[in-house]
């Protein structure tokens, strides 16, 4: 099941004297947290908080309605925020990488699975994809179209056509 609200970013400090705060975002870039109006300080959205997010170079700042001085700002810092799944809209073929963890991969020709996601890695080029196996060793496949085939991340499954010598121990 997809959780509702997603993490979005940490608060790692302040900006100037008016309340205003650093976020590090948790996203292909600082500009799609643009869109966003209101987030959240929690996984279920109970504690909200209406926002206007600008990008700043690598990071966004976020001027939080009530959040007036820099101490309040302070007092956030280390913060996690959360934003509304249905809050944003996301190309065809694009996923939130917290929904790609955990994920089962299976081999298009064979079915065999190769283990679960167990973490992304964002190198600039594409995303790195590191499938854990049952006995816990570490495969590491690029996400790209040429290996990904299929992305299910409702049902958990991912159908993939493994690149010679990732799951074996081939030269």
């Amino acid at each position: 099941m997809l959780k509702e609200y997603l993490e979005i970013g940490k608060i790692v400090g302040t900006h100037g004297v008016k309340g205003e705060m650093r976020l590090e975002p948790w996203a292909d870039s600082p500009a799609f947290l643009k869109r966003f109006k209101k987030l959240y300080y929690d996984d279920k959205g109970e504690k909200s908080i209406d926002v206007v997010c600008r990008p700043h170079g690598n990071i966004v700042l976020v001027k939080a309605k009530g959040i007036e001085t820099v101490e309040q700002a302070q007092a956030l810092r280390n913060k996690v925020l959360f934003m509304k799944r249905e809050d944003a809209k996301l190309e065809k073929g694009d996923y939130f990488i917290q929904d790609l963890i955990g994920c089962e991969v299976f081999d298009t020709a064979t079915d065999v699975c190769y283990g679960k996601i167990s973490e992304v890695s964002q190198t600039g080029a594409n995303d790195v994809w590191h499938i854990r196996n049952e006995n816990g060793k570490e495969y590491l496949i690029p996400a790209i179209p040429l290996v990904i085939q299929s992305v299910d991340v409702e049902d958990g499954n991912i159908k993939i056509t493994a690149l010679k010598g990732i799951f074996d121990d081939e030269d």
